[in-house]
């Protein structure tokens, strides 16, 4: 069953993707949700292509959308949509960006895709049933220290001064081989799961963010937990992913920096 659920999910992904391609060869039409975060043209009409699609295949599950026109269900199935992860990066011309969705039966993640349409990077995975890239069967990397390890993470788009993660990030950035902040959760996610990165950790990210991402980590032979080493549920405060060897590590220097109360904002 979750065969066929992924190759809707493909399928939709690369529909949404040309959208986006369509969009991005023009002057992006830019507005706001609130003070900071960005919302385009593409963001709507991707979300239409996709929701409309969701709702041909599969009426009567329910969808959780970014911008909004998702719909709720009684049905145990939930679709969770980024239409388009890394607006800004869309919005300044920088190919960074993709489409994400996953469906999820109850809390477990059955399928999940993150498509970036600029590359044609195709990241794909079914519960059990492993995770791949454009076809071919991805892995985690075998990177065992943190030190020679590749990270990444994200920043919101307001209040980075009074934010904790700038703390986490000095931390990482001096104990690693460095921190990368390309400002798309879903592809940072991807990118852990083919082995580009060894660790991703991020605050406050919603369950349209992560949860592709998170399927294709743990069927690429990753881990997912929170900051803290507790089970990470979508939606929650805080996510750490990786290829399992540095896990433990990158839980320890964690909870270091927590200890010296990281959410006080950094001294001016």
């Amino acid at each position: 069953m979750s065969k066929n659920y992924l190759e809707a999910a493909v399928e939709i992904a690369q529909e949404a993707g040309k959208v986006l391609r369509e969009e991005f060869a023009r002057p992006p039409d830019i507005a706001y949700k609130g003070d900071f975060d960005l919302v385009t043209q593409a963001d709507r009409r991707s979300e239409e292509v996709i929701v409309a699609r969701l709702h041909k295949y599969f009426p009567e599950h329910a969808i959780a959308a970014e911008e909004g026109t998702g719909r709720e269900s009684a049905s145990e199935f939930r679709w969770h949509v980024d239409p388009l992860d890394g607006t800004t990066n869309f919005a300044h011309g920088y190919p960074c960006f993709a489409v994400s969705i996953a469906l999820a039966q109850g809390d477990t993640l059955l399928a999940g895709v993150v498509y970036n349409p600029i590359y044609d990077e195709l990241f794909a995975a079914a519960r059990g049933a492993g995770a791949t890239f454009n076809g071919q069967p991805m892995r985690v990397s075998k990177n065992a220290t943190l030190a020679t390890s590749l990270l990444c993470t994200g920043f919101p788009n307001h209040k980075r001064q009074a934010h904790p993660n700038i703390h986490y990030y000095w931390d990482f950035t001096l104990r690693s081989h460095g921190v990368r902040r390309d400002g798309s959760a879903a592809l940072d996610l991807a990118c852990v799961a083919a082995g580009r990165f060894d660790a991703f950790w991020e605050f406050g990210l919603k369950p349209w963010d992560t949860a592709a991402g998170v399927l294709l980590v743990e069927e690429a032979g990753g881990k997912i937990s929170d900051l803290a080493g507790e089970p990470y549920r979508l939606g929650g405060p805080t996510i750490l992913a990786s290829n399992t060897l540095v896990h433990a590590e990158m839980q320890r220097v964690a909870a270091e920096i927590a200890r010296r109360d990281p959410a006080a904002p950094l001294q001016r």
